[in-house]
Formats: structure tokens, sequence, C-alpha cells
């Protein structure tokens, strides 16, 4: 039986490097941001290579479902989605979520905005994927599911200790492979990968956190602060190894 991995993240966390962690597995296939061109289809939004995205991939959420929930590609035993909270339509329908492992990665919202700064001129709470978070959480609470929530600072602190403890939660055996890799773009990078990926392409593993003087605006710090209380309710009951 396929073992369905989703791990839904907002931008600017260590989402991008735990994907290739994982892709570095011999018997793991990855899909980068399976609903990124449907969301940019329906909302609209301006994206560095929008009409790119679009035109690369599925524009029908139903259809990336229908994928999800398929066949994975090559036979993997491991099929891996990275996902973006905030990319999923806000009335849709989150039954299909039970057939998949679901983990929620969230990032200390100040530190989100400063990167997304550095990127884009300017950023909305529900840009950040928090409150999108905080929405599944919800929904996977109520129907009893058990969905660990990681933040990205615990991650960086131990990467090994964090991919062991969740392979042994999926029930497949942990590789040290999953700790290190070539650098450069891959195959399975989505197309906004030139947009975004620089220091991932540059990477060769997890590198350790450093922890920098954050300086926001006015804009950007009601941004952070109008996503911190979805991030300090997730924070409380993540996993502590």
């Amino acid at each position: 039986m396929t073992v369905r991995l989703a791990v839904w993240s907002g931008p600017r966390n260590i989402s991008t490097a735990l994907m290739r962690a994982w892709e570095h597995r011999p018997d793991c296939a990855v899909w980068d941001e399976p609903f990124y061109a449907a969301y940019l289809h329906r909302t609209g939004l301006d994206h560095p290579g929008r009409e790119e995205v679009v035109a690369a991939g599925e524009t029908d959420p139903d259809a990336v479902v229908a994928q999800l929930l398929g066949p994975p590609p090559g036979g993997a035993a491991v099929f891996y989605s990275k996902q973006m909270s905030h990319h999923l339509p806000p009335g849709m329908d989150l039954g299909w979520t039970a057939a998949l492992r679901n983990v929620l990665l969230i990032r200390e919202p100040r530190e989100v905005v400063a990167s997304y700064l550095r990127s884009r001129e300017a950023c909305a709470p529900e840009d950040l994927g928090l409150l999108q978070q905080q929405r599944l959480a919800a929904y996977w609470a109520d129907r009893r599911l058990d969905v660990p929530v990681l933040d990205s600072a615990d991650f960086l602190a131990d990467p090994q200790a964090h991919l062991r403890w969740l392979c042994r939660w999926l029930g497949i055996g942990f590789t040290p492979a999953m700790l290190r890799w070539p650098p450069g773009p891959r195959d399975s990078d989505g197309v906004w990968a030139r947009h975004w990926y620089a220091a991932v392409w540059a990477s060769t593993g997890f590198e350790p956190r450093r922890r920098r003087e954050v300086t926001l605006g006015a804009a950007g710090t009601a941004v952070a602060e109008a996503c911190r209380p979805a991030y300090e309710a997730l924070r409380e009951r993540r996993l502590l190894l």
C-alpha cells in the first residue's frame, strides 16, 4: 500500500528542502505544490511566472485530488506532496485529505513576512498560509485524525531526529540519504523554481537555523500580527522531541 504523505506549509519555510529530503529516498516520488496552477487560475493573482505556471499545471482542483489519490508516479512506495495550505479553494470539501498522512509545517510569522518581502513588494495575512493551516487543523481535529505539527525552527535544530520520527510515524524505514542531496534543480521542481528556489538549488542539506534580527515596517508587522494567534495555537501542539 502506498504511503501518501502531504506536508502543508506556507511560503518561505523549509518546505522545498524537506521535499528534497524525501525525494532523495529511492522509494519516494514527490509532487511540488500540486494546487498552485489552480490557485493562480482561480484568483488571477500576478505571481512571478504566472502564465507559465498556469499553462504547465492542472487548473482543476478535483483533477489534482484524483492524481493525489491515484497511482503514484512510477509505482513509488511513498508519494510525497509539498502542499501550500493557501492554495486550496476556501470552500473545498476536505474529505479526501483523510486518505493522506498529513503534517503541518509552521514558521514564526515575522520571519515569514520578512523573507516574503525580500522577493515581493507586499503580502497579506492570507498569503502566509497560517490562517488556512489553522482551519485545516480544526477540520482534522474534529475528525480525530492524527496530524503532527512541526515548527521549522525545531526541525532545523535536529533534522535527523525529526525525519526519524516521521518515518516511524509512517511505518517506514529511515535512510541517511534523506539528510544530504546534490545541489541544483530537479525535474520535479515546479516551473516557478527559478523565481524562488535559488537557496535550495545551492544547498546540499539542511542548513542550521540562523537567528536574524527581523525588522518590519508597519504594514509587514500588521500582517505578521494578524497571523500570530493562528501560529501560537498551532505551536502549542507542535512535536517536541
